[in-house]
């Protein structure tokens, strides 16, 4: 008997539950529609959507929009540079920032405490734009592709919450490698790093959408065209569509070709999906390890 009144839903359970569903289909709403609103005007008819009134399904439907931006040499050039990126410094980061957090892991290390503050002072605070390029002229990384590599080989975040993690690891597994004559880059990489999945996927998908949206140094440090990223021609384009929606220049801004479906806004919503589909195609993949890994680094520190 009290096992069903413990079951059983009150009027105010119903009235808690129903507003908490609200809430929920609300936020989502709001955070997946413009995703898709910009999902549907790129595939209508530019001259179509300038009349407005398009919400749930394009009007008159079209891929030309993504022909377009497809045909531009631009475009494919920056989608290779941004996938080079995202990968070679995705990887190359990940192995870095995990060596250098097994070392800090171990509370034996010399100077440890000295790492940890230099680490934490780069948390909040920063020598400003104009040093660090400076210092990125310095290095040689100007106009190289390794200016999207180097600088970004360590994040502080990232090291701090690998700490955790490994330090969570049982001891024994590591003393008993030890017995059985393993130096450490053995213990890491055989033994920690097989057990360290879930943080590992939670750093490796910071720095992947990091370096595949990141526009800014792109911005500062290259000038050489065959270096730009997608993102930054994202925003190129933004730019370029704005300012010739205000200036009355046309919109048929960076295409050639008589067919006049298309402007400047559907060109900018295709690249905008462009850009964004990769992250949410990966996305789901690493959603396990991303909440796994973020939960058991949170535990002990």
């Amino acid at each position: 008997m009290a096992s069903s009144r413990i079951g059983r839903r009150t009027g105010e359970d119903i009235v808690i539950d129903t507003w908490v569903y609200l809430m929920m289909a609300g936020v989502f709403f709001a955070t997946v529609y413009p995703f898709y609103y910009c999902l549907v005007i790129s595939f209508n008819m530019g001259t179509d959507a300038v009349r407005g009134g398009i919400f749930l399904f394009p009007r008159a439907f079209t891929v030309e929009n993504y022909l377009r931006v497809f045909s531009s040499p631009d475009i494919l050039s920056g989608f290779g540079v941004s996938a080079l990126r995202t990968a070679v410094g995705t990887v190359v980061s990940v192995l870095f920032t995990g060596l250098f957090a097994f070392s800090l892991a171990h509370k034996q290390l010399k100077f440890r405490r000295v790492y940890m503050t230099m680490l934490l002072i780069s948390m909040y605070f920063s020598g400003g734009i104009v040093p660090y390029f400076l210092l990125i002229r310095s290095l040689g990384l100007y106009n190289s592709f390794l200016v999207y590599i180097i600088p970004g080989l360590l994040g502080a975040f990232n090291v701090i919450i690998m700490i955790s993690f490994f330090q969570s690891i049982p001891d024994s597994l590591e003393e008993a490698a030890r017995i059985d004559g393993a130096n450490d880059l053995s213990i890491f990489f055989r033994i920690i790093v097989p057990v360290s999945m879930p943080i590992i996927a939670t750093v490796a998908l910071f720095n992947g959408v990091g370096h595949w949206n990141n526009w800014f140094d792109t911005a500062y440090f290259t000038r050489n065209k065959g270096l730009r990223t997608l993102s930054y021609m994202l925003i190129e384009i933004i730019q370029r569509s704005q300012l010739s929606s205000m200036t009355g220049s046309g919109e048929n801004w960076s295409f050639s070709g008589s067919s006049q479906s298309f402007t400047a806004e559907t060109i900018r919503m295709a690249t905008m999906v462009v850009v964004v589909l990769p992250i949410v195609c990966v996305y789901p993949f690493l959603q396990k390890y991303f909440v796994k890994g973020i939960m058991l680094g949170s535990v002990k520190g």
